[in-house]
């Protein structure tokens, strides 16, 4: 099987049913991507190697109604190399200093004239 792009409509009203659901696909063997799309994030998309009726049935077991939208051959996506910057200025941020700071006053303890001092 060449890798494919599946699209399942799975009502899902909760962020816990949305992870169960991202969960139970992405442990599913021979998928390569799972994402969410659609209006509500109520759309898996899966890409990769895998059997869309194996994976619909686990969803309405584990998760509740799921409908398959659509089937097709996952396209890729060519990268298109960056111009490289000629002349790229770099921006150095402000060099801070450090602060010191004085010492303590040293502490002096004073008596009094009391008979009880010694």
């Amino acid at each position: 099987m060449a890798k494919q792009k599946i699209v399942i409509n799975v009502p899902m009203a909760s962020d816990k049913c949305r992870s169960k659901a991202m969960a139970l696909v992405a442990s599913t063997g021979g998928v390569d991507s799972v994402a969410l799309a659609g209006d509500g994030k109520d759309q898996v998309v899966v890409v990769g190697d895998v059997d869309s009726i194996k994976l619909i049935t686990a969803l309405r077991k584990k998760v509740g109604h799921a409908t398959l939208v659509t089937v097709g051959e996952a396209k890729k996506e060519e990268k298109k190399p960056e111009p490289a910057a000629a002349a790229a200025v770099v921006e150095y941020p402000y060099p801070w200093s450090c602060y010191t700071y004085a010492p303590p006053p040293p502490v002096v303890y004073s008596g009094t004239s009391s008979p009880w001092w010694c």
